[in-house]
């Protein structure tokens, strides 16, 4: 949006036309300065946002509009409590149009209906709410009776104690274990040593080995501190021989080769298809091998083919 555009949508945009005599901004376009919410003005009335505040029953189709919606609501004022204006909320529910009016009770500090909806009572118990009963009026004024609170004061004890909340006691029990700070941090400092195998009472040296020990661990990228090698370690790892793939396929290929029959086109009864039918191709994988450095001339001829050449080529002298 342009610097033009911005000041025309804040209404401070003075066309050619205006002169100072005409009033302000409002006056010169004909307009309020509330725009459409001051389109009822001259009825008293002026459209807000209205928050409900309490959970309603509407009463054009009986569903529930809760506590915090908000509507597009007509405010006017319908009377007065001594200097207190009384202001009535006109809306429309969402769910059927239906219209509600709701005014404020200054005497009450509250709102109330005045028609289109009910009021959603909703009544807890003293259990559920987890809240105290607490006594009448005359025991209230007993309770201003020394004798009387000496008398009941044994008995109110008990009752104290029997109803007291578990969770209150363990708490106390825990405020009792833990008040000594100082002893609390001592036996952690003791199970911290023990677990770090006495590092605390560790020479200077000591203390270096088993740092140089960590960064080696870490630059091997282990995250524990490794022992230094010993002679009984070193025969163990030596003694220990891992099968490598090389030597594992190569024991497969030679007992492929002496399961599958010498003579082509025949199987024996231990040679599946599937070998046989692996062994055939690797048979003219080769045999393509061979062809190919034959053309190129990469092939080198045995003895006994040079020789059948040689006297091929005197029998046609």
């Amino acid at each position: 949006m342009s610097s033009l555009a911005a000041a025309r949508a804040d209404n401070f945009y003075y066309p050619p036309e205006w002169t100072p005599k005409q009033g302000n901004l409002n006056k010169f376009h004909g307009q309020h300065a509330l725009r459409e919410r001051a389109r009822k003005i001259d009825q008293g009335i002026l459209i807000i946002r209205f928050e409900m505040p309490y959970n309603i029953w509407c009463g054009g189709c009986n569903s529930m509009i809760a506590k915090g919606v908000r509507f597009n609501a007509e405010k006017k004022q319908v009377g007065n409590y001594y200097s207190t204006k009384i202001w009535s909320f006109s809306m429309k529910s969402a769910c059927c149009k239906h219209e509600i009016v709701i005014q404020t009770d200054p005497k009450n500090c509250e709102y109330v209906i005045i028609s289109g909806a009910q009021k959603k009572t909703e009544d807890y118990d003293i259990e559920d709410a987890e809240t105290l009963i607490l006594p009448p009026d005359e025991e209230r004024g007993k309770l201003a009776d020394p004798f009387y609170r000496l008398e009941h004061g044994e008995k109110d004890l008990q009752k104290k104690k029997e109803t007291e909340p578990v969770l209150v006691r363990l708490q106390r029990v825990s405020d009792s274990r833990h008040s000594d700070d100082y002893a609390l941090n001592k036996a952690l400092r003791a199970q911290l040593r023990a677990s770090h195998c006495g590092y605390d009472n560790l020479s200077l040296n000591q203390k270096k080995r088993v740092a140089e020990e960590e960064v080696a661990s870490r630059k091997r990228g282990l995250g524990v501190r490794l022992l230094p090698a010993s002679e009984e370690d070193a025969a163990v790892a030596a003694s220990v021989k891992f099968s490598s793939k090389f030597e594992r396929n190569r024991k497969e290929k030679r007992a492929l080769i002496k399961a599958a029959s010498i003579f082509p086109g025949s199987s024996g009864p231990s040679t599946s298809n599937a070998k046989r039918m692996e062994l055939e191709s690797k048979r003219r994988k080769i045999k393509a091998a061979a062809a190919s450095s034959l053309l190129v001339g990469g092939f080198k001829p045995s003895s006994w083919s040079q020789s059948a050449v040689s006297s091929g080529r005197q029998r046609k002298v």
